[in-house]
């Protein structure tokens, strides 16, 4: 019994040891978490599951085979996590379910935690849908009701034109990821890094010279400047569908993206 106390509270002083000096050393030194993946039990789908990956996910493609199945996890996972509920005689298939879930995974796969407390649904409309706001929108995130809401047609459209820095997905999973890092950012490394990124992101935006630059380039679309949310997920939009271009005119704007969301390729 009291070795059982004994390794009890030395867990526990591990747990701080590493939770409140050494990951953020590391931090400080490297800019990204002391790791990302681990998972004692990995979830698996199945052969259909990852050809719908395949087919529409080019992200998922570049992975190696290892960080395929740690993408495969994060997938299925979040699946079992959220409800998923069609409207207007909308039945949800798996393909939607899987093509939803991918997307939000592809924004977070370089961060330790991918599962959100700002929603528990995610409804999907067949087309443009009216809003409480009493005008019809293409997708919007509602975190006072929980929810995450998608017209299917413009989801859709987002995928398949992956060139055109308009992924609806993409763009309502990263006001979750803005809100609950700005909600969360005390509890767990990979917000901390969002946050803080997003700061100086913001801060290199507010200096005259580099603003004038992004809005005489005409590269972020105009709904970009409408507030602090809407320019961080049009900013991810770009930087996931015309990443070279976003390298090529915007090189530390780039390198701050890539930062905050702890990006890697393959």
């Amino acid at each position: 019994m009291d070795v059982i106390i004994i390794l009890f509270f030395l867990a526990l002083f591990v747990v701080f040891l590493f939770t409140l000096i050494i990951e953020p050393t590391y931090i400080l030194l490297f800019n990204r978490p002391v790791y990302v993946h681990f998972y004692p039990v990995k979830h698996e789908l199945d052969a259909n599951d990852k050809r719908v990956l395949r087919n529409n996910f080019t992200f998922y493609k570049r992975l190696s085979e290892k960080r395929k199945t740690y993408f495969e996890h994060r997938v299925a996972t979040f699946i079992n996590k959220y409800t998923f509920m069609g409207r207007n005689e909308l039945d949800v298939t798996r393909e939607m379910q899987l093509k939803i879930a991918a997307t939000a995974i592809m924004l977070t796969f370089g961060m330790r935690r991918y599962l959100h407390s700002t929603f528990r649904v995610i409804i999907i409309y067949p087309d443009a849908f009216l809003s409480r706001t009493g005008n019809y929108h293409k997708g919007e995130f509602n975190p006072l009701a929980g929810a995450v809401v998608f017209s299917w047609k413009h989801f859709e459209e987002g995928l398949y034109h992956d060139n055109d820095n308009i992924n609806l997905g993409l763009h309502e999973f990263a006001h979750v990821l803005h809100l609950d890092a700005k909600r969360r950012r005390r509890i767990g490394s990979s917000l901390v890094i969002f946050s803080d990124t997003l700061d100086k992101i913001w801060h290199y935006i507010q200096h005259p010279e580099n603003r004038e630059a992004l809005l005489e380039s005409n590269y972020l679309r105009s709904y970009a400047y409408t507030n602090r949310f809407e320019f961080t997920a049009v900013l991810l939009e770009h930087f996931f569908e015309t990443p070279h271009e976003l390298r090529q005119h915007f090189p530390k704007l780039y390198v701050y993206v890539r930062s905050m969301i702890n990006y890697r390729e393959g």
